[in-house]
């Protein structure tokens, strides 16, 4: 029989090291109950925020990536991440904590599949970004309003119909007439999707999983804030 775990008389590096594991394993009671532990000890809300929950995402994504986790478990990873996140939202919000960046993500016009875009919003949420979603079937008007009032850095574009693929061209091509276009990163993703298809429609980049896309906004990020150096 396995001893009792008592948080209360963990060091701090081993309550963290504790909730990225609990965090990889899906186990949302036991990340809410680590996160308020570490607040109770003083512990900056960006510091559980990027310590625990976002080294722990990270984990997850790469494992995620090289196969040796799948979508059911990352889901659950995902789930626990978000229960963790509702602590702490309010208090980053109150403190001002940095962010990554901003993302809108949706899918297309005519096209109802959301799995897999609402795993990459999780897995960006998990990664320090903050995400709006837009949900599915949205219309060109749907895409621009959201970025009309959330100006992201980044807007996601998910269609799992070879008939709505061609979509996500409608949706560049309204962002080029407003004269946004090179303000955004544009990413887009989906089964049926490829490099070759992206390339076409003028995104920035296709990303083939949730993993991928953590990665790719990342490094758009970081090219951003060379640029602004």
């Amino acid at each position: 029989m396995t001893e009792e775990i008592n948080i209360q008389e963990m060091p701090i590096e081993e309550l963290l090291e504790l909730m990225m594991d609990d965090l990889y394993d899906g186990y949302a009671d036991e990340i809410v109950e680590e996160v308020e532990e570490c607040l109770a000890r003083g512990m900056a809300p960006y510091e559980v925020l990027t310590q625990g929950l976002v080294a722990g995402m990270d984990i997850v994504g790469i494992d995620f990536r090289d196969g040796i986790l799948f979508v059911p478990e990352v889901l659950m990873s995902a789930k626990a991440m978000k229960a963790g996140m509702a602590l702490l939202r309010p208090l980053l919000a109150e403190t001002g904590a940095p962010k990554i960046g901003t993302m809108v993500i949706g899918t297309v016009k005519g096209d109802i599949h959301d799995i897999g875009k609402n795993l990459v919003a999780m897995m960006m949420e998990g990664a320090g970004f903050e995400v709006v979603n837009i949900g599915i079937n949205n219309s060109v008007e749907d895409f621009m309003t959201a970025i009309a009032e959330h100006q992201p850095d980044i807007v996601g574009m998910s269609a799992l119909l070879t008939t709505t693929m061609p979509y996500m061209r409608v949706v560049i091509e309204a962002l080029k007439a407003a004269g946004i276009r090179q303000d955004i990163v544009v990413l887009v993703g989906g089964a049926p999707l490829n490099e070759a298809f992206a390339e076409d429609i003028e995104a920035d980049a296709y990303c083939r999983d949730a993993a991928v896309a953590v990665e790719t906004a990342k490094k758009f990020m970081a090219i951003r804030k060379e640029q602004v150096r």
